[in-house]
């Protein structure tokens, strides 16, 4: 994977803390001046400028959202007091934070979007293994995407994680990402979440999905985890056509991530799978 495509997921997955431009420079392998250069010259923005803009777009949407204390807000984008947030917030979009947050209406404010890489390299995979599955449930977060928008993902996982290792019933230490397209609508609906063994005491933000009894191509994904649409895009368009499986139910697509994935690299254990409709039980 390009470099600069590792920085961005590392800064998506990683805004709502400090980080260092020496951290994001060895997550991809270059110095912090190269770093710095190849990402003015892929994107057209300065790296520092779009970590910063990324925190305080993030922090408008939380205070249109009405968050209750803009203290929280400011230190969750990086700041160490009330004062310094404001006048970066100001000298951002031109207006306080207070004032945004008692209008709770973006318009009018150029917020800064995470910065979509193309990573799909792939043209073909090895075959999958074929698994049935008992019914299972699944907890998390889960956010709407627009086509072509699912650069914000990492930043959904980055707010599950608070969650993961305390969710009442967690049944272990893998993690789901779940995808769905909405019938009637353009874009799809991810839930970043993991296996319970019950609905209650769940918190009330969460996403609760039951995932019905179904056999699965499982593929596995190598590489980054920032790769996984071309994983994804290969099963597709390489694996179905030749492999006389029929793709059906719910989900559309499920990933699966095994206890030795590791959030702050991207590496580890990640799989694909497909739900098939047909009851064929060899590929």
């Amino acid at each position: 994977m390009h470099p600069v495509a590792k920085a961005i997921w590392f800064i998506e997955s990683h805004f709502g803390r400090a980080i260092a431009l020496s951290e994001i420079a060895d997550m991809a392998g270059m110095s912090r001046h190269h770093l710095s250069r190849r990402f003015s010259e892929m994107t057209g923005q300065n790296l520092n400028r779009y970590l910063r803009a990324r925190r305080l777009s993030e922090a408008a949407r939380q205070l249109a959202g009405g968050a209750d204390n803009i203290l929280t807000v400011a230190l969750d984008a990086g700041y160490g007091s009330h004062e310094a947030f404001t006048r970066a917030f100001r000298e951002e979009f031109g207006l306080a934070p207070e004032t945004l947050r008692a209008r709770r209406d973006l318009s009018g404010l150029t917020l800064q979007e995470p910065i979509r890489m193309s990573t799909i390299e792939k043209s073909s995979l090895p075959s999958p293994r074929i698994e049935t599955l008992d019914a299972f449930i699944i907890a998390g977060l889960g956010s709407d995407f627009e086509p072509g928008k699912a650069a914000g993902i990492p930043a959904l996982w980055q707010r599950f994680n608070a969650y993961f290792g305390h969710i009442p019933g967690q049944v272990d230490k893998t993690a789901y990402g779940l995808c769905t397209m909405q019938p009637g609508k353009p874009g799809f609906r991810y839930v970043a979440g993991a296996r319970v063994s019950r609905r209650d005491d769940l918190p009330a933000e969460f996403d609760v999905t039951a995932v019905p009894a179904l056999t699965w191509a499982m593929f596995q994904h190598h590489g980054h985890v920032n790769g996984i649409p071309a994983t994804v895009d290969a099963a597709f368009r390489t694996w179905l056509p030749t492999s006389g499986r029929t793709v059906g139910g719910f989900p559309d697509v499920l990933e699966f991530y095994g206890e030795d994935f590791d959030p702050e690299t991207g590496l580890g254990r990640v799989e694909i799978w497909l739900p098939l409709a047909d009851q064929m039980t060899k590929s």
